[in-house]
């Protein structure tokens, strides 16, 4: 199995922590505020992470915390703007628009390499939006102002996950994955202390909230992603990350008790599909090296 399969299967186990996610958001905001959340959940996996993985953090350089920094901020903005865009617009439309993310990715990858994507790439962005149209979207659809905050926070996540991939391969990921959540977590304080009541956990439904988002979602989640992106494209990182919806809708039909529809099992299929085609492209890659590699000179 090549190390670019095994980045993959990880970002899939990664997905299936941030599906979780929204179980556990739910459960943290009945009693804590937006800010506070996202304050607690990046410092909690902050220190677990630094404390499990403090080796690579004494090697740091001015270069790993202005980088971390930016990760940091781009991590708080994403959550922030899907926090209050989700409070302005329907679930459904939320899901759909921060989902955006799968088109952005191989968009600003383009720019960068200032080259068209290839064909399976292309049709399984293609493939894959369609079945998070599927499995998200309800008519009829408009556009408002949380609508905005959301297709804010699919080009803040795709910028992330762009910028991840590149600072990955010169510096140290782990590092970077520790760090990030750090300067998150401080932004996140910052504008809990100006804006809210910050407080701690105080019923036992919010603890498990938090330590879930904190460990799980942030400190494994996060940093097994700066360690995939060491091995793995962008674009097939956004791509992977469209499975999110699904974990979430199959984990909300677990544990809140809402129903998983014909439609969403259609849409879970789709964007299946749609990854499975983008994977083609590893394919046609190894045959045009093995081409080339034994084409007489």
């Amino acid at each position: 199995m090549s190390y670019r399969t095994r980045a993959n299967m990880m970002m899939i186990g990664v997905n299936v922590f941030w599906g979780m996610s929204y179980v556990f958001m739910k459960m943290g905001l009945s009693s804590l505020g937006s800010f506070t959340i996202i304050a607690l959940r990046c410092l909690i996996a902050f220190f677990i992470a630094g404390l499990f993985f403090h080796k690579p953090l004494r090697q740091i350089t001015r270069k790993t915390i202005l980088s971390s920094a930016i990760l940091g901020f781009l991590l708080f903005s994403v959550f922030a703007f899907v926090t209050f865009g989700v409070s302005m617009t329907s679930a459904s439309n939320a899901g759909f628009l921060v989902s955006l993310t799968v088109i952005f990715v191989p968009l600003l990858h383009c720019l960068l390499v200032k080259k068209l994507p290839s064909w399976p790439i292309g049709l399984g962005v293609i493939t894959t939006l369609t079945g998070i149209g599927v499995l998200t979207l309800k008519h009829p659809f408009h556009m408002n102002a949380g609508d905005l905050l959301c297709i804010g926070a699919a080009l803040c996540y795709a910028i992330h996950i762009t910028l991840t991939g590149t600072f990955t391969k010169n510096e140290n990921p782990i590092a970077l994955g520790i760090l990030q959540l750090g300067f998150a977590g401080l932004f996140a304080l910052t504008c809990s202390f100006l804006f809210e009541h910050p407080s701690i956990p105080t019923t036992l439904s919010s603890w498990i909230a938090i330590l879930g988002l904190g460990v799980f979602c942030s400190a494994i989640g996060f940093i097994c992603q700066a360690i995939a992106q060491h091995y793995t494209t962008p674009t097939h990182t956004g791509l992977i990350f469209a499975t999110e919806p699904i974990f979430a809708a199959l984990f909300a039909a677990l544990f809140l008790h809402e129903l998983f529809t014909l439609k969403e099992l259609i849409g879970s299929v789709i964007v299946v599909a749609g990854i499975l085609i983008a994977q083609l492209d590893n394919l046609l890659l190894k045959k045009r090296v093995h081409y080339q590699e034994t084409v007489p000179k």
